[in-house]
């Protein structure tokens, strides 16, 4: 798997889909720092969303380089709300070779919010075929699996999200066989 970090603003958030509708708001929210509304547009009834790997993406490339003493409890219960949401032990479909085909505009929906709802009834919306909506789930999923040494790291200096970080932790490790399979 192979994963190009983007910048915040190079992600068509206004194109991407929560759980309450467009991803517009993200990158504000990202900035603000309100993880707990991140939690609720990001992972709902353990279904991610469109935006949810690029979600993670940008808080994990930040979360490397803040001080261990402005993590939140609030930030942890994100990754750990992400994390229930991975279930799958074989994939329905095959994921995009790539993180960043999840952008292209076949998966992308219509510059114009009006269409929404019409979206919305179809079978398959658009972004939600089974190659793209199982991909949400493993590039997430992959890119959390590969930030347990920050993980760990905080849980080493911060006692009070150690409980919490060992869970989470504990339940990527025991997916690494299945990450093993399925890099072969």
């Amino acid at each position: 798997m192979q994963i190009v970090y983007r910048d915040v603003a190079y992600v068509p958030w206004h194109r991407l889909t929560t759980a309450y509708g467009r991803g517009t708001k993200i990158p504000e929210l990202i900035k603000n720092e309100q993880y707990g509304e991140l939690d609720q547009l990001i992972e709902h009834q353990s279904t991610l969303w469109q935006v949810t790997p690029w979600v993670i993406q940008q808080l994990l490339y930040t979360l490397q380089n803040r001080s261990v003493e402005s993590i939140t409890q609030e930030e942890i219960q994100l990754y750990e709300s992400v994390a229930s949401a991975f279930t799958w032990e074989e994939l329905a479909s095959s994921p995009v070779q790539y993180m960043d085909e999840l952008l292209q505009g076949k998966w992308l929906w219509s510059e114009n919010e009006e269409d929404d709802e019409g979206e919305w009834e179809e079978e398959e919306p658009r972004g939600y075929e089974q190659c793209a909506f199982v991909s949400y789930y493993v590039y997430s999923e992959y890119q959390m699996h590969e930030a347990i040494p920050i993980f760990q790291k905080i849980a080493s200096m911060r006692e009070d999200l150690a409980p919490n970080l060992i869970e989470l932790i504990d339940f990527l490790e025991s997916r690494t066989a299945l990450w093993r399979s399925l890099c072969v």
